[in-house]
């Protein structure tokens, strides 16, 4: 295929959710330990683009196969827009999934078994998230999986593996015998530090569904705004913004982040004008994007001023 409908198959711009987590993760492990290691950050860069590659063109071409609109599959989807044999995409989805497999790997090898365990959670629920009989972005379930997996989960891996030796987890394999042991204060302030990725992420998510409900009701997909209704959809919409403003602020209090990070609070205006104008329409090609703006917003100041923090 060309290179042009392989970035339209994996959604390139849609990238950029994972890729704050992992910044804000590398800062926050800057700045609360003292340490990083490129080579283990590059390798995790490496197989979490490829394994979220993969992810989303399972997605698409789940999409495609479980249409019942053969309109939708020629003019909405990707793939039978640009006319891709569906051995190739499925060539392309194996290709990626065991590139990022063997990069994993590697990541394991250098750290430790943490590393394995959460990197197999991961993997199985991108794969659930389109795959299966009941895949999670068919259920109401796919606004916490995308937010948890990709919000803390990546977060958390950009930590761990610069960090792994600072006593955060420890998993221990003798014998039949397993062993976990985690620092439960030192994994309560990554969950905090999180929240606002998880927020805002779920929310693309969420923004998406309900733009999309005729849509994918008529598709077959019950997602979450189909169960609650359009409108307290978009109040979780509007609460979970909150709620990130809410984490940032009590994170400061807990001492877990510097006190410049309330400058983060003055974004709460334009997050507000953007969340109003989503209330007022909900159209993907005019509003969707309030929920894309509304995380780049959130997370790069941040990230903004974490880097302030730590080089400073």
């Amino acid at each position: 295929m060309s290179l042009y409908a392989f970035l339209k198959l994996v959604e390139i711009k849609t990238k950029l959710a994972s890729l704050f987590p992992l910044i804000v993760g590398l800062l926050f492990v800057t700045y609360r330990y003292n340490t990083f290691k490129p080579l283990n950050t590059l390798i995790f860069f490496g197989s979490m683009v490829l394994f979220d590659m993969a992810t989303t063109a399972i997605n698409n071409y789940m999409d495609y196969r479980k249409a019942t609109s053969e309109e939708y599959r020629r003019r909405e989807n990707i793939i039978g827009q640009e006319r891709i044999p569906e051995w190739l995409v499925v060539l392309t989805i194996l290709t990626l999934v065991t590139s990022a497999t063997a990069l994993g790997i590697w990541l394991v090898v250098r750290t430790d078994l943490i590393v394995l365990l959460a990197g197999m959670l991961c993997f199985a629920i991108g794969i659930l998230y389109s795959f299966g009989p009941i895949p999670i972005s068919r259920m109401p379930l796919g606004e916490i999986f995308s937010g948890i997996t990709m919000g803390f989960g990546i977060l958390f891996l950009a930590v761990y593996v610069n960090a792994f030796d600072q006593g955060i987890a420890n998993l221990v394999w003798e014998g039949a015998i397993v062993t976990l042991r985690v620092d439960l204060i030192q994994f309560i302030d990554i969950i905090l530090v999180s929240l606002p990725c998880i927020f805002t992420i779920s929310n693309i998510m969420l923004a998406n569904n309900i733009c999309d409900l005729d849509d994918d009701i008529r598709n077959h997909r019950f997602t979450l705004p189909y169960y609650i209704g359009r409108r307290y959809a978009i109040w979780l919409f509007n609460g979970l913004y909150l709620a990130s403003f809410v984490a940032i602020l009590a994170c400061v209090l807990l001492k877990i982040l510097p006190l410049i990070m309330l400058l983060v609070l003055p974004v709460v205006l334009p997050v507000y004008r953007l969340v109003k104008k989503f209330n007022q329409k909900q159209v993907k090609s005019q509003t969707f994007n309030v929920a894309v703006k509304n995380l780049v917003l959130v997370n790069g100041t941040i990230a903004v001023l974490l880097m302030i923090a730590v080089f400073f």
